[in-house]
């Protein structure tokens, strides 16, 4: 019987477009007979998007890859978030409004982008219904949205899955089945203070990786017995002596950091945790195992990120930031190839897409011995 493979997508804005660039190679390793590789997605923020859009096409996930590589690669700045002058003016104005004049103005949408055009951009790309399609015909066991409660401070995982899967609980997360939407979408990617928060119910929900300090438990908790983590964050950038003497950082550049903090740490270090917990597990004998009942199995897991840093990356397409923008951020010095961590988040340009897609794919082929592994119950 093969194991269930879990799929897990993370946050990062502009930077998922290099998961579309692994999932490519990836269909170039796999044999075409397999009709879908994985049985549980799970994504966060711009991971979401992907996961969603491969959910819709899990009867067939190379049309759902390709539909991926056609959409990240036509990209605009101005398909995600209004780049005009006047629509950036009025986002940073009711911001600036509502921090000065709270009281009058609380019921406002806050942030300093309106990404209404990503809004209808998904409404008319993704059919949501046929993810329970998929899922009553068993090419797909679950799918997760991954957000975060602004009213309890919660991980909510959004599940939508086989009718055996229960609803979980624990400490500061927990998982409630869904009939997954737009409003999940939209909210999982509501990087908080940039894009405006989502009410589902009763509650504002926005960016899941803010509060995912456990970015691999909701996969595991839907049955996955492998996990495939796609991960963005590159390697970090080497700071010289020129450099390590800098000004006082730039607006851009703190927000860049914060958007590390949120997006790539937490991941990497469940990771971590993960590979120490196998190694735990594999010195315990089994007939120690058997003899304290105990119920503990290795967890297969592939990682996947960038062998490049996709700040660097980012800076060389510097230029194509919508000038608004660049003035809203402090000028052109926030989005040099110096100060990009932010730059790598908010670029959603076909250039930048398209190289990152690029460097994915060649990772992916690059590690398509361990990949073969991986998937070798299913070929």
């Amino acid at each position: 019987m093969n194991s269930k493979v879990g799929l897990i997508l993370s946050g990062g804005g502009a930077r998922a477009a290099y998961q579309v660039g692994v999932l490519k190679g990836i269909n170039k390793i796999l044999p075409s007979t397999i009709t879908n590789p994985y049985d549980i997605i799970s994504g966060t923020s711009a991971g979401a998007i992907n996961g969603i859009a491969l959910a819709t096409y899990a009867d067939n996930y190379r049309i759902g890859v390709r539909h991926l590589e056609r959409i990240w690669g036509s990209f605009e700045c101005n398909q995600v978030y209004k780049t005009d002058f006047w629509g950036v003016s009025r986002s940073l104005a009711r911001l600036v409004r509502t921090l000065v004049i709270g009281r009058r103005y609380r019921n406002d949408v806050v942030s300093v982008l309106d990404n209404t055009p990503l809004t209808n951009l998904l409404g008319d790309a993704i059919k949501f219904e046929n993810i329970q399609t998929n899922i009553d015909n068993n090419h797909l066991h679950a799918i997760t949205v991954n957000c975060s409660s602004l009213s309890t401070g919660e991980s909510v995982s959004f599940f939508q899955g086989h009718y055996s899967i229960n609803n979980w609980q624990r400490p500061r997360r927990k998982g409630v089945r869904s009939r997954l939407t737009l409003d999940h979408l939209m909210a999982s990617s509501a990087i908080p203070m940039i894009f405006p928060a989502r009410k589902i119910h009763r509650e504002y929900y926005a960016d899941g990786a803010v509060r995912q300090q456990a970015p691999l438990s909701p996969t595991l908790h839907l049955g996955a017995e492998k996990l495939l983590v796609i991960g963005v964050s590159g390697e970090s950038n080497k700071v010289n002596k020129e450099e390590a003497i800098a000004p006082y950082p730039s607006p851009a550049r703190i927000m860049g950091h914060m958007l590390n903090a949120a997006f790539l740490d937490s991941m990497e270090s469940d990771v971590a945790r993960l590979k120490r917990i196998n190694r735990t597990v594999n010195m315990i004998p089994q007939r120690t195992k058997n003899k304290e009942d105990m119920e503990l199995k290795e967890i297969d897991i592939l990682e996947i990120k960038p062998s490049f840093s996709l700040d660097e990356i980012a800076g060389k397409h510097a230029k194509e930031m919508p000038w608004a923008l660049r003035l809203a951020l402090g000028g052109s010095g926030n989005t040099s190839q110096s100060g990009s961590g932010l730059l790598s988040y908010l670029l959603f340009s076909k250039g930048y897409c398209r190289d990152l897609m690029d460097l994915g794919y060649h990772d992916a082929l690059a590690r398509s011995e361990e990949v073969k592994a991986f998937f070798a119950d299913r070929v």
